[in-house]
């Protein structure tokens, strides 16, 4: 008599199973903190672990069916590494959550230099700044093909308008969806909008929000003004950090989208459209304020909102917010991913809408936190539509 361990036998068809799941493929350009989250967060979610996650399940999609096929970055210290060595090289300085990496052996490519680097990084040392590589850049349309990837995740530096508009180019040449996570406006520009849906492309942005950052917390203390009938008079976001992101942003120059999308994802809850209006000077304040190596990935954030109450009662709120900045981000990414390969499935093209208003400062459309988490959460169900 043969004896058949059926827990044994069990496992054997769910790891089976699992290997014939399909994938979503998908590039990235730019391997720093990030990309370092995400990609530790598909390896860490890999092990049934739910804690963490805004959606475990997206229609049948997982965090492990992610499945990085290409990579682009300029730094010597990670192009032609494979990339769960380059997460780890320097000047990243995320948190270290997973060290058993599944889905890392693409090879990093040098992609182009452009506006990616900024000059003043030169006066800063090695192991804090960008070391731009010397080999030349591949035909990234020519590698998104043959690596059979379905969508761009652009994780390039703040101010890196045109390497940004390079890849979504690039997206569109080789005909993949382009998921754009930082502040150069493409989904919520018109003219780019157009050239997805006429290639009948899903793109999805502009700038990640994160999980539970100053953003989406701003968004909330704003709301609770509008609701509670406070009349809405001043308010400030300052925000410290050690990251190159922060180090980036030392150039002024290199910021003017990142605080247009980062005041008018905050703005746009009260009502009023400040960006057109001199009246932003004089009562809102909202961007990145310095630089603070020691801090590494951790982000501080200082928000006040003043307002008058009933009889004209003043009222004030001031609130630390602490955060490690790029798992906090990832958490959104590793759903808008999903959602863009949901995209692809239905044939969905140009913005995606609410998808964009749920994960984005600056989408085409602002709508309310609150709107667009009922919109998708019905849509998950099976219910109503996300565009």
């Amino acid at each position: 008599m043969i004896y058949i361990d059926k827990k044994a036998r069990s496992s054997e068809e769910e790891k089976t199973k699992d290997n014939k799941r399909k994938k979503i493929k998908i590039a990235i350009s730019g391997v720093g903190n990030c990309a370092s989250a995400l990609v530790q967060g598909i390896s860490y979610y890999s092990r049934n672990r739910k804690e963490g996650l805004i959606h475990p399940d997206i229609k049948g999609w997982k965090p492990e069916d992610i499945e990085i096929v290409a990579a682009f970055d300029i730094d010597r210290r990670k192009v032609g590494k494979k990339l769960k060595q380059a997460i780890l090289e320097q000047p990243n300085c995320t948190t270290i959550f997973e060290r058993n990496i599944k889905n890392g052996e693409t090879e990093v490519m040098m992609g182009p230099v452009l506006d990616g680097f900024a000059e003043h990084m030169k006066y800063y040392p090695k192991n804090r700044t960008f070391s731009v590589s010397d080999k030349k850049p591949v035909d990234v349309v020519k590698v998104l093909k043959e690596s059979g990837a379905e969508i761009l995740v652009n994780f390039l530096p703040v101010g890196s308008e045109r390497a940004t508009r390079f890849y979504a180019d690039a997206a569109i040449e080789a005909g993949v969806a382009f998921i754009n996570c930082i502040p150069v406006f493409i989904a919520s520009d018109k003219h780019y909008a157009e050239k997805f849906k006429s290639a009948g492309l899903p793109v999805i942005g502009d700038d990640i929000k994160s999980q539970l950052g100053a953003t989406i917390l701003h968004r909330a203390i704003a709301n609770l003004f509008k609701m509670r009938g406070v009349k809405f008079e001043r308010t400030y976001q300052l925000n410290f950090g050690g990251n190159t992101d922060f180090l980036n942003m030392l150039d002024r120059s290199r910021l003017k989208s990142k605080k247009i999308s980062k005041t008018e994802a905050v703005t746009s809850v009260l009502g009023e459209n400040f960006i057109n209006n001199e009246r932003v000077y004089d009562t809102v304040h909202i961007g990145p304020s310095d630089y603070i190596p020691f801090l590494n990935d951790t982000k501080i954030c200082y928000i006040r909102m003043e307002g008058r109450g009933f009889g004209g009662a003043k009222i004030e709120i001031d609130v630390k917010l602490k955060v490690e900045d790029s798992p906090n981000s990832a958490a959104v990414v590793i759903d808008t991913i999903r959602f863009a390969k949901v995209a692809l499935e239905e044939k969905l093209s140009g913005p995606i809408q609410v998808v964009s208003a749920f994960t984005m400062k600056h989408p085409p459309v602002q709508m309310s936190d609150e709107e667009t988490y009922e919109i998708i959460s019905k849509y998950i169900r099976g219910e109503g539509k996300i565009w």
